[in-house]
């Protein structure tokens, strides 16, 4: 059954609210942006679905350890903690992402303009520095296209720059399954120079089974101002977590007789049966560090105050990983392409370079911005058995070893045209994209070769400004998505490398409407529709290891709509609404046309009604979050992860005395004790799709700030 959307009566609502506050002044700050457009904009003149999470939702109430607290009130954003630290967050737009099964793809992930995903469009949101966050911008839709290759959505992280004198904190934080947290930074400005420095610690013994995780972080920041019009910032980070432990997925059955327990291992031949994770000792180590510089230089522009801009971004890092699998001896036969131990060193780097014009044109500001931008990755790629004459979960016989190089190189093009109540934006990018694989390990064949990918990707967007408190939208894109690293490595259940693997294209279309009601009040929302031909799709899953296939062409039809509205005595509230329906629209091998996405919830919503006293000493609020059924492979045959609702409560308080800022936070989650899937692997082939999410637990945390 094909679903319509009609944005007449929504309009006309909007419309009719909009036009009682027309004349009044709205008193709202504009929401600065500059996702999309490259350039500073305010959020409700631009044509897209764009939200904005501040630093008072990311810092003040949470741990600040998983990007996935902050982003669930964004609509046509999921993003799920998957329990397991050794394999980051499960984040989809829109749908796109959802298959991943272990990081982020599908979706741009990027940090103070710095990709944190990829070349191939991997990316870990783990690399994400919390602590230190000034917002968050979450961009959907057609203009995610602007960003290339894996932009079914957008992700950018703000960090604070040094401002002021200098200040020293320290925080400390707590929560069930012995998770704990501390962090140490400083910041401030001397002279033209700003500095953020972080360190941070955390712990935690897990809620699942073999799910212990210790994550170290380190961040630093510094911002120069050596002449007029100009800025260097300069930042580095790094991320290390040893031996993280990995639970694993599991059954139906095994879920439903306990959420925290692993899959046991039925071959197993001692007395007490382990689990796949217990008896191979899943675990992964990472050791990330990189370093960016941002040069922009202002430049003469039109009269007004407006002017252009050079900016020359450029990066780098490494990235080394050793993980140990759950493969049972059987996938261990002399013509499989790896062992259950994968070992890799990367070194990656890039530049962008854009320049932005800004200039009087036909009675209106014409903005252009004219850029390339290049990215380059390079694996020592090793693969071992994950076992040896006496003992499972130990590194083994040689069974891989190889270089891969991935190389992105895109030009772009964007402009914007703003006259009166008109807003016309179209960009242009042009993606080539390779891949060169130097096998050294020839005794099940050779694997060397190469692929190479090429794509222009338009966009357009109109806006027009219906009243000073209305705005109506349209745009319109073509994407594409090239396979990762990751799902380029294997083809069927044992083969090499999978040369024959496509990207997927898609078309992009959406409308919305951003309505200020009054001084205290917006509302977006926007429908949707998107094409995509060659999904990317799970063609066998175990043990950690995931072959890939382009499919047939899936639809992707939507709607979604935020309100944020403040309506005195101190209380405000927060409604992120998305329904979807993302199908396969032709069939392929058992899977019908209708069949619904694996990993795709229907429907999924956020409410928040909190409240703050007029000193801001106190607040409270109760959050809701709740999603339907998700289905867990292609074929929608399999039980799919239920449905469900859950209510958190947290409350926050902070004093000053002198040069003292205290803050604190108590946080209880899932109060009513529900048991749910918190998110599900994808086309597991041994049907262990379930990840376990924690039932009632609580979090506290207490920060002390002393400003010299």
């Amino acid at each position: 059954m094909q679903h319509r959307f009609h944005l007449n009566a929504v309009a006309a609502l909007f419309v009719a609210g909009a036009a009682q506050q027309a004349a009044a002044a709205t008193g709202e700050a504009p929401v600065v942006i500059v996702s999309g457009s490259r350039v500073e904009h305010s959020s409700m003149d631009f044509p897209a679905a764009i939200d904005v999470v501040d630093a008072e939702r990311i810092r003040d109430s949470q741990m600040r350890v998983n990007a996935s607290e902050s982003l669930a009130s964004v609509p046509g954003l999921v993003a799920q903690n998957r329990q397991n630290y050794a394999q980051d967050l499960q984040i989809s737009s829109r749908g796109f992402g959802a298959r991943s099964a272990f990081g982020v793809r599908g979706v741009k992930l990027i940090a103070d303009g710095i990709p944190a995903s990829m070349p191939d469009g991997q990316g870990q949101a783990a690399t994400f520095n919390l602590d230190m966050a000034e917002r968050l911008e979450v961009l959907r839709g057609p203009f995610s296209a602007v960003y290339g290759n894996h932009a079914g959505g957008v992700v950018q992280l703000f960090t604070r720059d040094g401002e002021g004198p200098p200040t020293l904190e320290t925080s400390l934080s707590a929560g069930s399954d012995g998770a704990r947290k501390v962090d140490v930074n400083a910041q401030g400005k001397a002279g033209n120079v700003g500095y953020v420095l972080d360190a941070s610690r955390f712990d935690t013994d897990g809620y699942r089974d073999h799910s212990a995780a210790r994550r170290d972080q380190a961040y630093a920041k510094l911002t120069l101002a050596p002449g007029a019009g100009g800025k260097l910032t300069i930042t580095a980070s790094a991320l290390r977590q040893d031996n993280t432990q990995d639970p694993l997925g599991v059954t139906w059955a095994t879920w439903r007789r306990d959420p925290r327990a692993g899959e046991i291992d039925t071959s197993d031949t001692a007395a007490i049966k382990r689990t796949f994770a217990e008896r191979y000792n899943t675990r992964k180590s990472i050791d990330h560090q990189q370093i960016g510089a941002a040069w922009e230089q202002q430049l003469g522009g039109i009269a007004g105050g407006d002017s252009g801009k050079l900016r020359v971004t450029a990066y780098g890092g490494n990235r080394q990983v050793i993980q140990y699998q759950a493969f049972s001896r059987a996938f261990q036969a002399p013509a499989s392409h790896s062992g259950g131990v994968v070992d890799f060193d990367r070194d990656f780097s890039g530049i962008d370079v854009s320049w932005v014009d800004v200039r009087a044109l036909a009675g209106g500001k014409l903005t252009s911005t004219v850029g390339i931008e290049y990215g380059r990755s390079q694996d020592d790629r090793k693969g071992y058995e994950n076992f040896t004459a006496t003992e499972l979960g130990v590194k083994g016989k040689l069974r891989r070893d190889e270089t891969d190089t991935v190389a992105s190189t895109d030009p772009y093009l964007q402009t914007e045209w703003a006259q009166g109540a008109w807003v016309l934006n179209a960009g242009l990018r042009h993606s080539r994209f390779k891949v060169d694989v130097s096998d050294r390990y020839l005794s099940n064949g050779n694997d060397s070769g190469g692929l190479r990918y090429s794509r222009t990707t338009p966009v357009a967007g109109l806006l027009y400004k219906v009243s000073p408190v209305l705005n109506v939208y349209a745009s319109a894109a073509r994407g594409f998505e090239t396979p990762t690293l990751n799902e380029l490595f294997y083809s069927g259940a044992g083969g090499g490398f999978n040369f024959g693997l496509q990207p997927a294209r898609s078309t992009h279309l959406e409308t919305g409407v951003k309505a200020l009601l009054g001084a205290d009040s917006r509302i977006d929302a926007a429908v949707f529709q998107v094409k995509t031909s060659g999904e990317l799709v799970v063609d066998a899953a175990s043990g950690g290891r995931t072959s890939y296939r382009n499919a047939s062409e899936t639809l992707r039809r939507g709607a979604e709509v935020s309100a944020d509205t403040r309506f005195g005595y101190g209380f405000s509230a927060r409604v992120a609404l998305t329904a979807l329906r993302a199908v396969y629209d032709q069939a392929f091998g058992n899977v019908q046309r209708g069949s619904r996405l694996p990993g795709v919830p229907k429907a999924y919503a956020y409410g928040e009604l909190a409240w703050q006293s007029p000193s801001r000493a106190l607040g409270a609020a109760v959050e809701t979050v709740a999603s339907a059924r998700v289905y867990a492979e292609d074929s929608n045959t399999e039980q799919t992860a239920p449905g469900y609702a859950v209510v958190n409560l947290r409350l926050t308080a902070r004093q000053e005395m002198g040069g003292w800022r205290f803050k604190q936070f108590v946080r209880l989650n899932n109060v009513a004790d529900k048991a749910y899937v918190g998110s599900v692997i994808v086309g597991d082939t041994n049907k262990r799709y379930y990840e376990g999410a924690p039932g009632r637990n609580w979090q506290l945390g207490a920060r002390a700030q002393y400003q010299f």
